[in-house]
């Protein structure tokens, strides 16, 4: 199952899922203020008590809103980031950081 989210001229966010023993859902283009609650939306449709996988491999950019929401589902363990770029990873210290 995919979801393509994209505005009418601007950039494409789209999430793959695939399931087996693990639910893994595959982030691909831009994840920014306009489609983080579709990300959540996503998400929070799966059965709590389930860890979920993020693969960000395809991310290609990823704005504050959207390092706000990856690491609070990091925290709570509510999901696990695969392949998650540096600048994400830097970004959430980061913002961790912050008061």
């Amino acid at each position: 199952m995919a979801w393509q989210l994209r505005r009418a001229t601007g950039p494409m966010l789209k999430i793959h899922r695939t399931s087996g023993r693990k639910v893994v859902f595959t982030v691909s283009g831009q994840l920014d203020s306009d489609h983080v609650n579709e990300l959540r939306q996503v998400v929070d449709a799966e059965p709590a008590g389930g860890v979920l996988v993020l693969d960000l491999t395809d991310l290609v950019l990823a704005d504050r809103d959207a390092v706000r929401v990856l690491r609070e589902y990091e925290a709570r363990g509510r999901v696990v980031l695969h392949n998650c770029p540096a600048y994400v990873r830097t970004r959430m210290v980061v913002e961790n950081d912050q008061p």
